[in-house]
């Protein structure tokens, strides 16, 4: 039985009253309801869809869902930008499904237009396409039952096509689905390069949907921009007069700028939000500090996930729904576990006879395709009261009647913030949503300076298709698809042109009259990571009955499931016996140790080539070349669960992992820092707080998202023989980031040292030298002596 939904004020007061915590709130903030408003379907949609709508629930469309739908029937490629639970899938999902009925109706007349209408979604995740999946199949089984009377016969399929789809159904949904719902990496490895095989569904390619688009930004966003510029070329070539786009994104700042750049198209912008919506309570929340003391004998706060457990736990057992949102895939098993074991043994004031424990669950990337769906499922269904979760349920899936939101930390951006916070309250009710601070000095500052939060809008979704980095291997993807001729440059854009004889030159693309061919026997496609996820996943595997339990990223494997680390699975805690690298394989066995294992790194990096160096100043040089960054796992520290408190280090043997990339980089000799009166013990945490303040200002000229970019600062480094600041492209090879700020290092520079001055804050916060990234601890950091640095590099 699904509880009643209750008002938020209420419940964060019966939370803050229970075990001591009423100075635990730091402010609150009351965000009012707000009142649907309403407008007409367009007249072209076909009766049988309008009545399936109205048997979804929904009697008249908002103003943002019909505005969605008149674009896109009207051939117009259009991106709605609106709050969490504002309707969106069913924006894009009218026309699309329209196109689809329409195209089958003609289809079952005997028209000669081949299969109909055919149309293409994708997501960034698959719990968004499985979801997807579910709303249209519905809505065109309701559609088939209210149309004529052969409708059902010939009504249009939608099918899944990922990495889950079983070999032997993927030529049936090649064949006979008229919606795909896929993702954009399966576009890219699978179907593109396939695409002979595709070419009667891409021929009738109507509409694309791209969902979550404020998703895609950064080095990941500008592989998608070519992706999907790959696709507009094939459809090109079967006929296709051009797909119409649909992009749906969360609330965000210039959301068409962002989806020209995404598809290479003139895109209509839908912004205003006609859905209603329930109050929000929203409390930033501060642990409490511990006995515990920490490494150097300061004082520790309780940690924001085991926080997190205990306020699940009480909010599961007066019946609250809420979803938990954590930093790690560690943090979603470790809340669940906690909270599990307190409902059953009692201890959140229940009687564990109600069984409330087995209504607590877990969700993170790496579990099982079944294991995922399964979940999705309970949840949808309302038979899980309390979910703790990684970002994998940031996005649209629908979660409806959720009561409360959790966040153990910080997400990184206000837009995840709010995205989260708004996965409560979709049906109209009341929500509450807690930001719980990590004992980490970014987050300490949001949960006491709410303007931060509060008073700011949403970041920009930031991507660049044209970096060559990029842009150089899809053209050779796409040579491979088919080959390369000058029509082409233009879809492209003028950056190909220059890249071509390079191609050329490296033996990759051969030219013939006819064009540019691929000279080589592998796929392209499969030479490039859209992602980034560092090679092949790392399986984890029970050692007694060989059972495969879920994978991990391998970019992760070092930190999460070496020798002697505890990894936590539905609720069930193993310690990992053997990490396997060669085989990309993680033994575990079962067992309840009283810890739980975090690894500890070093970063070191080395100077492989200089090739370009300018002088700024007297004591001063900048240069840019290429650099090799090591990080290796040394060893794991075992912390006492629920505390913290460290039991004991023990050494690791893991190889180290290098990344050959490019920076740009800037020294300062001795004699300037005693110029500067920057003092010996204050430079580690000047040149650190001026890292932070650069990479945080340097999309603002090399087109890059913040996670792009990374960072190392030495007070004297062995290569450069000074105190260096490094700022370092976060890809393979580069990305053509850091060789932007070289060339724009005068205005770079200026800009962070003005910004770090114009900050009102004393000791730094995120808006000047705290980073959202930082591996440190944003420690140390040292405002004042980073603003004296940076105003005598720059003299």
């Amino acid at each position: 039985m699904t509880p009643r939904p209750q008002p938020p004020l209420a419940v964060l007061e019966r939370l803050t009253a229970a075990r001591g915590r009423l100075d635990r709130v730091t402010h609150r903030e009351h965000l009012p309801a707000r009142a649907a408003r309403h407008a007409d379907w367009p007249q072209d949609l076909r009766p049988e869809l309008l009545s399936a709508i109205r048997e979804l629930g929904v009697p008249r469309p908002w103003i943002h869902q019909a505005a969605m739908a008149e674009a896109a029937l009207a051939g117009e490629s259009a991106v709605v930008a609106t709050g969490t639970a504002s309707g969106k899938s069913l924006a894009y999902l009218a026309p699309v499904l329209n196109g689809l009925l329409d195209g089958a109706a003609g289809t079952a007349r005997g028209k000669p237009n081949g299969r109909g209408a055919t149309a293409l979604y994708l997501a960034p995740t698959k719990a968004l396409a499985a979801d997807q999946l579910r709303t249209a199949e519905s809505l065109l089984k309701a559609a088939a039952a209210a149309g004529p009377e052969d409708a059902a016969a010939s009504r249009p399929r939608a099918a899944l096509y990922d990495g889950d789809t079983p070999f032997e159904e993927r030529d049936w949904v090649r064949r006979f689905a008229s919606l795909v719902l896929t993702n954009p990496d399966m576009l890219h490895q699978g179907i593109l390069p396939g695409h002979a095989r595709w070419a009667p569904f891409l021929r009738a390619l109507r509409y694309v949907v791209v969902d979550e688009c404020h998703t895609y930004r950064g080095v990941f966003g500008s592989h998608v921009a070519q992706v999907l510029r790959r696709l507009r070329r094939l459809c090109r070539k079967y006929g296709s007069d051009g797909p119409v786009f649909l992009l749906a994104s969360a609330t965000a700042s210039e959301p068409a700028a962002a989806a020209e750049l995404l598809t290479g198209l003139p895109v209509t912008e839908i912004t205003e939000d006609g859905s209603p919506r329930g109050e929000t309570v929203f409390a930033l929340w501060e642990p409490p500090l511990t006995e515990t003391a920490g490494e150097h004998g300061a004082p520790v706060r309780r940690t924001a996930t085991a926080e997190a457990a205990e306020l699940l736990t009480d909010l599961v057992a007066d019946e609250v729904r809420t979803i938990a949102f954590t930093r790690s895939r560690r943090g979603a098993e470790l809340v669940s576990m906690v909270a599990r074991e307190r409902l059953a043994s009692g201890a959140a004031g229940v009687p564990p006879a109600l069984g409330l424990d087995r209504r607590v669950g877990s969700y993170r990337g790496g579990y099982l395709a079944e294991e995922r769906r399964a979940i999705e499922r309970a949840l949808l269904e309302g038979r899980l009261l309390g979910l703790a979760t990684t970002t994998a349920l940031e996005l649209g899936v629908d979660i409806s009647g959720l009561d409360a939101v959790l966040m153990a930390g910080f997400p990184g951006t206000r837009a995840s913030l709010w995205q989260q916070a708004g996965r409560a309250g979709r049906e109209q009710q009341g929500s509450l949503a807690v930001l719980i601070a990590r004992d980490d000095p970014l987050d300490t500052f949001l949960v006491h300076h709410p303007d931060a939060l509060f008073g700011r809008p949403v970041e920009h979704t930031v991507l660049d298709p044209a970096n060559p980095h990029v842009l150089a291997p899809h053209l050779c993807a796409a040579a491979a698809e088919l080959p390369l001729t000058e029509a082409d440059m233009e879809l492209f854009g003028p950056s190909a042109r220059l890249l071509l004889p390079q191609l050329e030159q490296r033996k990759l693309l051969r030219r013939r009259a006819s064009g540019w061919f691929w000279a080589r026997r592998e796929r392209p496609a499969d030479l490039v990571d859209i992602r980034g996820s560092g090679g092949a996943p790392v399986k984890v595997v029970e050692a007694d009955t060989g059972r495969l339990l879920g994978t991990v990223d391998a970019g992760a494997a070092h930190t999460s499931v070496h020798e002697g680390a505890v990894h936590l699975h539905q609720g069930r805690t193993y310690l990992v016996r053997e990490l396997d690298l060669e085989s990309d394989c993680a033994l575990v066995e079962r067992a309840d140790p009283p810890y739980s294992t975090v690894a500890r790194d070093t970063t070191a990096i080395s100077v492989l080539d200089t090739e370009a160096e300018v002088k700024l100043g007297d004591g001063v040089r900048l240069c840019f070349g290429s650099v090799e960054v090591t990080n290796q796992v040394v060893s794991y520290l075992r912390r006492r669960l629920i505390t913290g408190e460290v039991l004991g280090e023990r050494p690791l043997h893991l190889p180290p992992r290098t990344l050959r990339t490019r920076a740009v980089w800037w020294t300062v000799t001795d004699d300037r820092l005693e110029a500067a009166d920057i003092l010996p013990e204050e430079l580690p945490g000047a040149l650190h707080a001026a890292e932070h303040a650069s990479i945080g200002l340097l999309p603002l000229f090399a087109t890059c998202d913040r996670w792009d970019i990374g960072g190392v600062s030495v007070p004297l480094h062995p290569d450069t023989g000074a105190a260096t600041v490094f700022v370092h492209d976060g890809h393979p090879g580069g990305a053509g980031f850091a060789e932007r700020g070289f060339r724009a290092a005068r205005e770079w520079l200026t800009a962070t040292r003005d910004a770090i001055a114009a900050c009102e804050c004393e000791h730094g916060c995120p808006s000047c030298v705290q980073s959202p990234k930082c591996g440190n601890g944003n420690d140390p950091l040292d405002k004042p002596a980073s603003l004296r640095l940076l105003t005598a590099l720059l003299a």
